[in-house]
């Protein structure tokens, strides 16, 4: 997102920006007033459909005949294939976004500030392609746990005065990964409107199966990091011990495929449902018992604020990015990423409702920061001169 400020001598006037490296996204349309997207073509279509799927590899594959250096991405990206093969794990967005960076529009504008908002192909466009006079980024996951290599990188974390890490966890990753940022980085937790969710969980929706028992769930994109089939595994267990309660799973993702088949092979199709991508999550939130979070690795789960924010129970795995956003016993429960480990605090927590609703009463009263915004604005502050603060303000 890109912010730009203009400085009256009255008052301070910001003017807001935002650049999409893709160029694609279904909630352009809900973006607030005042903010100029800076895109001149844009394509609002979610790159979870198909259409937004096909949409996303010619952006992809186009890249690599625009703006030159066909050689030099081809390289690029046979090298980091190479890479990721020896590995164990392609991963296709991380593969191009170099080439994706590199062939995207180029803003003819110089901001005060500019801040990569994630990871990846933002963080490489931000350091490389925008004019700033300060620069910051985003980590939101366990970073060398994600598959990054500095080969990958190409020294783009050299160009941020501050690296924000959503938690302590991905502070710790991040700087054992670049120990030579250490005094850059800074722990900024996620945004997460409380009261928003809370009203937008009374909003018409949810499940529509009739279903009358118990229902789990989990929200997240079906990828390696989210680790569902391990949840489809604990599933069966659930069934085979007895246990009256469906997996509901709200996101799309490349898993979808591999992920039916296992569901379909354990015979749980009306057991463990993948409800695909769905615009307002929270009335499924309120409807659930548990919602349940075994995840490979985290940076600081959104969902699982969500989660708490409308008391339900959490059941995460006890991995990175988790551990921070609970207290076990008292607002969730953790548990190793481990089929017969999951199922068993399950089967626990659904046959016991005092517990649950005391864990998810006392998730309700988590607060989530609020006023995190002016820890931005000091970036700009920390520019002052004897007339004030910069004249442009801008975020990516």
């Amino acid at each position: 997102m890109l912010r730009k400020l203009s400085e009256t001598r009255a008052e301070e006037e910001l003017q807001l920006y935002l650049f999409v490296l893709l160029g694609q996204g279904e909630l352009a349309s809900q973006l607030p007033k005042g903010v100029q997207l800076l895109n001149k073509s844009f394509c609002e279509e979610s790159v979870l459909t198909k259409k937004g799927r096909r949409t996303l590899a010619r952006t992809s594959l186009s890249g690599f005949f625009r703006g030159g250096g066909f050689s030099r991405k081809m390289a690029y990206t046979i090298r980091t294939l190479a890479g990721m093969l020896r590995w164990g794990r392609v991963q296709t967005d991380k593969l191009l976004w170099r080439v994706i960076s590199d062939s995207a529009p180029r803003l003819d504008m110089e901001f005060d500030l500019a801040v990569a908002y994630i990871e990846g192909g933002s963080a490489y466009y931000t350091a490389d392609h925008v004019k700033a006079k300060t620069k910051a980024a985003f980590v939101h996951i366990d970073y060398p746990s994600a598959g990054y290599t500095r080969d990958m990188d190409q020294g783009c974390w050299a160009g941020f005065q501050k690296i924000f890490t959503v938690s302590g966890e991905t502070a710790q990753a991040f700087i054992q990964f670049y120990p030579e940022y250490a005094d850059r980085v800074e722990v900024f937790p996620n945004f997460v409107d409380q009261q928003l969710i809370r009203a937008r969980s009374r909003e018409p929706g949810g499940f529509s199966d009739g279903y009358k028992g118990l229902r789990l769930l989990t929200v997240g994109r079906l990828t390696h990091q989210k680790g569902l089939e391990v949840s489809v595994e604990a599933m069966r267990l659930l069934k085979d011990w007895g246990v009256a309660a469906r997996w509901y799973v709200l996101g799309e993702g490349d898993r979808r495929r591999a992920l039916e088949a296992k569901i379909a092979a354990l015979g749980l199709q009306n057991d463990f449902v993948l409800l695909g991508a769905v615009e307002n999550p929270y009335p499924y939130y309120a409807q659930a018992q548990v919602y349940v979070h075994a995840t490979r690795f985290e940076g600081r789960s959104i969902a699982i604020q969500e989660a708490m924010t409308l008391g339900l129970p959490v059941v995460a795995s006890d991995r990175s990015g988790n551990r921070e956003q609970l207290e076990p016993g008292v607002d969730g429960l953790l548990c190793p990423l481990e089929p017969h480990a999951i199922a068993k605090t399950l089967r626990g927590l659904l046959a016991d409702g005092e517990r649950r609703r005391a864990l998810g009463a006392a998730a309700a009263r988590r607060q989530t920061g609020d006023g995190q915004e002016r820890r931005i604005l000091q970036l700009l502050e920390d520019r002052k001169d004897g007339e004030g603060i910069a004249d442009h303000y801008s975020s990516l």
